[in-house]
């Protein structure tokens, strides 16, 4: 990763002077101006491949040259694929092709500063995915953002290295008869990807239970406000254990400051950037395409088989279309969205719906985007008493421009973090909505469903951010605010995605089906409940403003009634950017579109590797169990070729 040039930086500072000139720069172009000065300042050169012709060749015409051939070909580089590339690659005598749609995530200065990812949600670096009317969530369309960049979600999501529940990972082993998914033997590789860094302020982590050789670099280089502790202390107080790690073998219940992925220079630590270092990407055996769109799979039938043998890919619509062709495998990284699109696209997944868009049957596969999942999260805001949040990170005033600007200088000069490394998500509790010292029977009397994967597992999350914000970041609060969330780790409401036309250009359909199950909704209820309990509980309560008491912040809805709070989620619950499980990994007759070894049933050299597999979605955040199916297929796959 390139670092900033400080001399320039100096340089740039002092043609700004901080006076009002800065001021009109600062205010009116405000972030983004500068930003785009730190863009060019951080500007890197890379391996990574933009001419097409160079990857595949030109398709179809007739007497062209033959495809070009690789070993394997990962379709996307996203959380698991960045993965993939670089270990498959470690053994010379395979050949990878690595395709990607988008560019290089590190090279975004928004991506690899910690608490400016928000800021790509609109840009042509994400997907500008928009759900179905929720019709449990009062008929609203919800924004759904997908990284379009090498690193996929890891070079956008708030960098919290928590892997669920060890309970999950044994449920996905009995229900595919495969003990290498059982947390005793799947958990290895999350411990081969992580690269712990001890912090003095943390000695109760056990670092003997962490990886310490992986690519991954995770520890507490991020930023935490008071606040922040606060609600730790304040969650103990209500009966929530406090637990020194979130991610060990005897589960993840419990209050804690969260790791991160977040290096010891205070930047993001994504797929791309822990992969596809300099020496990965010097390796003769491995290419990595960028701005290379997969539009479909090929197959060939083979003595009554059908197989994929390679990709068509292009960089625009009306641009030219490329082919390349793979020896042994194509494996699929495009996300719990696009790998069903994909394949769907390619023809395969449920035959009546591909027929309708015109696409030829190539394998019916009825569950092909089917069990769609997500996280569902709802906000709740609060005044910050003590007005120290960093509203300025969208300045409204000359008090505002020099804050940020002097953010600025404390992260990229004096690389000293400050508020620009805070994640956002700083502090997190994982609980059960059926834990008695927390929902006493008399006062929670209904039982509701167990969706968890065992007793040790949570259903719901509980996490702080330093400041309120609606639509994704986009719009603050014009006071001061603090913000407490929950989310239910284990939703029964499922949905799918679907075509919406045969075009690989044309966005898919999405639809969670939030809240469709109404146990769901009464979880989030649960929650919330406890969250304002939490707000009102020494010390978090000295550091929010109680006796504020405007509608649109939440210091009185502790007053309001079951319903009017069930009201409140149907408007405010949205995604927590965690789609999983449209490539579910199940036994064939139990809706499964790939196997134990992420094949996809009835195609010979196909495989899917992302959270699209996840049979069940993991109990907490999802991108650390990305990397680790990641590590175990590299391990398959590599194994598989020195059996053949």
């Amino acid at each position: 990763m390139a670092f900033l040039d400080l001399a320039r930086l100096y340089t740039l500072l002092e043609k700004l002077k901080v006076t009002s000139r800065a001021h009109v720069l600062l205010g009116s172009g405000g972030l983004a101006a500068f930003v785009l000065v730190l863009r060019y300042l951080f500007a890197k050169d890379t391996k990574y491949i933009s001419n097409l012709a160079k990857v595949g060749r030109l398709t179809p015409p007739a007497g062209s040259p033959d495809p070009e051939k690789y070993d394997v070909i990962i379709v996307g580089g996203g959380t698991s694929g960045c993965v993939l590339a670089a270990r498959l690659s470690e053994d010379p005598n395979i050949r990878v092709l690595l395709l990607e749609a988008g560019q290089s995530g590190t090279a975004l200065t928004f991506s690899r500063t910690p608490s400016l990812f928000a800021r790509l949600f609109p840009t042509k670096h994400v997907l500008q995915l928009r759900s179905e009317p929720q019709a449990a969530a009062k008929g609203r369309t919800q924004f759904w953002p997908r990284a379009k960049m090498l690193g996929g979600c890891s070079a956008i999501n708030a960098q919290m290295a928590h892997y669920g529940s060890p309970e999950d990972f044994d449920e996905w082993a009995v229900f595919m008869g495969d003990d290498s998914w059982t947390w005793k033997n799947f958990g290895r590789y999350f411990t081969k990807f992580e690269n712990y860094q001890p912090h003095p302020d943390y000695p109760l982590v056990d670092a003997s239970a962490r990886g310490a050789d992986g690519p991954i670099k995770i520890g507490y280089f991020n930023t935490v406000t008071n606040t922040s502790k606060a609600f730790i202390k304040a969650c103990v107080n209500v009966g929530i254990p406090f637990t020194p790690d979130f991610n060990v073998s005897t589960g993840t219940l419990g209050v804690s400051r969260i790791m991160t992925y977040i290096d010891e220079k205070r930047q993001r630590v994504s797929s791309e950037s822990a992969y596809l270092t300099k020496d990965v990407l010097a390796r003769k055996n491995l290419t990595v395409a960028i701005n290379a769109q997969a539009t479909r799979v090929l197959f060939e039938d083979i003595n009554g088989e059908k197989r994929a043998v390679g990709v068509e890919f292009a960089h625009s619509s009306n641009g030219p279309q490329y082919s390349a062709l793979s020896r042994k495998e194509v494996i699929i990284c495009a996300g719990a969205v696009q790998s069903p699109h994909i394949l769907m696209l390619s023809g395969v997944g449920p035959a009546a719906h591909l027929k309708e868009h015109g696409i030829p049957v190539v394998h019916s596969l009825p569950d092909v985007g089917k069990h769609l999942v997500d996280h569902p999260v709802v906000d709740l805001y609060f005044k910050d008493k003590h007005d120290s949040s960093s509203k300025y990170f969208q300045p409204n005033s000359v008090s505002d421009v020099y804050k940020l600007l002097r953010a600025f200088v404390q992260y990229f000069v004096l690389n000293t973090g400050g508020p620009l490394a805070t994640n956002f998500g700083e502090s997190a509790a994982f609980i059960r909505s059926d834990d008695p010292a927390l929902f006493p029977k008399s006062e929670y009397p209904e039982t509701l469903p167990d969706s968890t994967s065992g007793p040790g597992s949570p259903d719901l999350e509980l996490f702080t951010t330093p400041l309120a914000y609606k639509e994704h970041g986009k719009v603050f609060f014009d006071v001061h605010t603090y913000a407490l969330h929950v989310y239910l780790t284990r939703p029964r409401s499922t949905g799918e995605v679907l075509l919406r036309s045969s075009s690989p250009w044309d966005i898919p359909s999405v639809n969670p089906n939030y809240l469709k199950e109404p146990e769901d909704a009464a979880k989030l209820l649960r929650g919330v409940r406890l969250l304002l309990k939490i707000a009102q509980t020494e010390p978090l309560t000295e550091y929010l403003d109680q006796e504020f008491k405007r509608g649109d912040l939440d210091h009185q809805s502790h007053l309001k009634s079951d319903e009017e709070l069930l009201e409140m989620i149907r408007e405010r619950v949205e995604t927590l950017y965690h789609p999983a499980s449209t490539c579910r990994m199940a036994p064939a007759d139990k809706e499964g579109v790939v196997d134990s070894q992420l094949r996809v049933y009835g195609i010979k050299n196909l495989r899917v590797c992302d959270a699209s597999i996840f049979p069940w979605i993991v109990s907490g955040h999802t991108a650390g169990a990305c990397f680790a199916i990641a590590e175990k297929l590299s391990d398959d796959v590599k194994a598989s070729f020195h059996t053949l």
